[in-house]
């Protein structure tokens, strides 16, 4: 029972340190980014694939004789 209680503790301990940590760095990694700067990706010309499926839909009766 004693050793549950001390890793609640050393769990509850690191929480807090990791939530400071994150609150006291939380400036400090800012990126300013500006309009002029963006990448723009283009596409090429190519076609896209299309896939055509050519089969028949199943009727309920036989939906229900594969289940």
């Amino acid at each position: 029972m004693n050793a549950l209680k001390n890793i609640e503790i050393a769990f509850v301990a690191a929480a807090v340190i990791a939530i400071g940590a994150s609150f006291a760095t939380a400036g400090a990694n800012t990126l300013q980014v500006s309009a002029s700067s963006a990448v723009i990706a283009k596409a090429d010309n190519a076609q896209m694939p299309v896939v055509t499926v050519s089969a028949r839909r199943l009727s309920a009766a036989e939906k229900a004789a594969l289940i």
